[in-house]
């Protein structure tokens, strides 16, 4: 059986709000590699997050989820169920796998339709 994967945002969860990324260091790079899981970017910031704020976690480079745009028709169900941007695609990345999703921007709309959508166990997980 495969680790669980472990999906961070950047803004707002690694790096907090009006933090600069040298204000990051190897103390959470250390907590995060400690967790029992594979760590994976979910953050608009793609691989500049391997070049960026991984080194500065001490961190190896992570897997990266790349975003596409979704389809008009995607869009239109998002918005009527008030989902997040990333929600179909983390499901769709993790394909089956056991996760957990640390993200500033997700609601109780994203856990419902991840509940719904996702065969293995999940957990979406807002960080203030």
């Amino acid at each position: 059986m495969s680790a669980p994967l472990l999906f961070l945002d950047v803004d707002g969860v690694v790096l907090p709000f009006g933090a600069e990324p040298d204000d990051i260091g190897v103390d959470l790079g250390r907590r995060l590699a400690a967790l029992p899981g594979e760590l994976v970017w979910a953050t608009a910031w793609e691989h500049g997050a391997n070049d960026e704020i991984a080194p500065r976690l001490g961190l190896p480079r992570l897997p990266v989820v790349e975003w596409r745009e979704p389809t008009a028709a995607q869009d239109a169900l998002d918005e009527y169920f008030n989902l997040h941007w990333k929600t179909r695609q983390v499901v769709e990345w993790a394909g089956g796998r056991d996760f957990a999703w640390a993200d500033d921007e997700v609601t109780a709309s994203d856990r419902d339709w991840v509940a719904e959508h996702h065969p293995g166990r999940a957990l979406v997980h807002h960080v203030r």
